[in-house]
């Protein structure tokens, strides 16, 4: 396969790894957005797929600890330039130490 194709085969596997949740733990609309964010802007590339899970429970710990107005601003379906920056910023941050060593 060509490397497109496998971009598109490896970004689909981590998006179906951060749409799982567990049975009868219905996450948050406004956590949902933010990971489906990452996954949509090809935030978790660097990522191996056995790591997105570990990568999306630190990523939204920590949004749920250092950035509560986010994620109010997200359950409010407030999604502005501000937004988005932030997430950018602190997904690119937590995936750095997922990432694949090169």
């Amino acid at each position: 396969l060509d490397a497109a194709t496998l971009a598109v085969l490896d970004k689909g596997s981590k998006n179906v790894e951060i749409l799982k949740q567990g049975l009868h733990e219905p996450m948050p609309v406004e956590k949902q957005v933010a990971i489906i964010y990452c996954g949509t802007k090809g935030l978790l590339s660097g990522i191996p797929v056995e790591k997105v899970k570990e990568f999306e429970k630190d990523y939204l710990e920590f949004l749920d600890h250092q950035h509560k107005d986010l994620l109010k601003s997200l359950a409010e379906g407030k999604i502005d330039d501000e937004v988005t920056s932030t997430l950018d910023k602190i997904a690119k941050e937590i995936a750095s130490k997922f990432e694949r060593k090169k």
